[in-house]
């Protein structure tokens, strides 16, 4: 992914609600499964680390794209932003 098509993504991310939280228990296979389920309907969710947390939100957000097989879009304190996008249609139109 390239610099100008993440710069595209966060613009679009700013304006999204976080729809996941993720909270003391860390990133377990619930929430994983949970996400995984989310790409169906987003190609870019936004995800909550909250404060009781004490894992990394950049470790927590490698781990996720890695076991969903999204992309970081980016972390920025304790939001993460993940992209993924539909095989078949593609909602969003990265510029090139």
């Amino acid at each position: 992914m390239t610099s100008k098509q993440r710069a595209y993504l966060k613009g679009l991310a700013s304006t999204l609600n976080p729809i996941f939280q993720v909270g003391k228990s860390s990133v377990t296979p619930e929430i994983t499964q949970a996400i995984g389920e989310a790409f169906n309907n987003n190609e870019l969710i936004k995800i909550a680390v909250l404060k009781n947390c004490m894992d990394d939100p950049r470790a927590i957000a490698e781990m996720i794209a890695e076991r969903t097989h999204s992309q970081v879009v980016h972390v920025i304190g304790k939001k993460i932003v993940l992209y993924k996008p539909d095989k078949d249609k593609p909602k969003i139109v990265l510029p090139q």
